[in-house]
């Protein structure tokens, strides 16, 4: 008798502790949430650090960078550099009309889950990138690196609710000092989540042109396969619904 009350007790403990399981619901990571947005923008400072530090002071992702550079150069007559830099901006235009491209209803029915898509392509060109010899010419790895990146800052676009870019900084600056603005002037509850979430991003911007520096410093050309993992990683993690990427914007 008392083996049965203790076995009853037991599965009362047990049935409990299922119910209280299934009521936590860990977190999901969608294409527009922070966790993400600050991940891309590790990826965005990464991949511009790297490209600079060992492929002859090229970015990747910043274009207006190379545009300031090709200005510069071509202004000193100095040719032969400037037109280095061009290779990387039309590679970005490209990447932007890949990802325009993947709007199409034929693309979104053979890929229903394009966020995951995006990252993992990525992830696997970054792997490869990462494998080259350093011989390889300089224009070669901007261009590669340039066309993917593109295509992540045109896929996520969307931090929360706002409007982001996810590998450059210029635009997040502007968008959080407004958001200080209203939250300590204007004291507006909703300006002061804003500029949290945008400080977030902006400072994952920075840690990732740090690691990317260091790891490439240290490690060199392959020091990119640690970005393929964090983009892996995000794209592990990553619950989006299909129709929240590539729709907006």
């Amino acid at each position: 008798m008392e083996e049965r009350k203790n076995r009853a007790k037991l599965n009362i403990t047990y049935a409990r502790l299922r119910r209280a399981r299934s009521r936590v619901k860990l977190p999901q990571i969608s294409a527009e949430s922070i966790s993400l947005g600050a991940m891309l923008a590790l990826i965005g400072g990464f991949l511009d650090a790297y490209t600079y530090v060992s492929r002859d002071g090229v970015f990747a992702t910043s274009q207006t960078g190379n545009l300031v550079l090709l200005g510069i150069e071509l202004a000193h007559g100095q040719w032969d550099k400037g037109l280095k830099h061009i290779p990387p901006i039309l590679a970005f235009v490209m990447g932007v009309i890949v990802a325009e491209g993947l709007k199409h209803p034929m693309i979104t029915r053979i890929f229903p889950h394009p966020a995951r898509t995006v990252l993992l392509l990525e992830s696997i060109v970054l792997l490869f990138v990462g494998s080259w010899p350093i011989e390889v010419p300089n224009t070669v790895v901007t261009v590669t690196i340039a066309f993917v990146a593109s295509v992540q800052i045109s896929s996520f676009r969307t931090l929360v609710k706002w409007p982001y870019n996810s590998a450059m900084v210029t635009g997040n600056l502007r968008t959080a000092a407004e958001a200080a603005y209203t939250a300590f002037i204007l004291h507006d509850r909703q300006g002061i989540l804003k500029f949290i979430d945008f400080a977030a991003i902006i400072v994952s911007f920075l840690a990732g042109a740090l690691i990317g520096a260091l790891s490439t410093i240290h490690f060199g050309t392959k020091a990119i396969w640690l970005a393929s993992g964090i983009l892996l990683c995000a794209m592990l993690v990553l619950h989006a619904n299909p129709k929240t990427l590539l729709n907006r914007g």
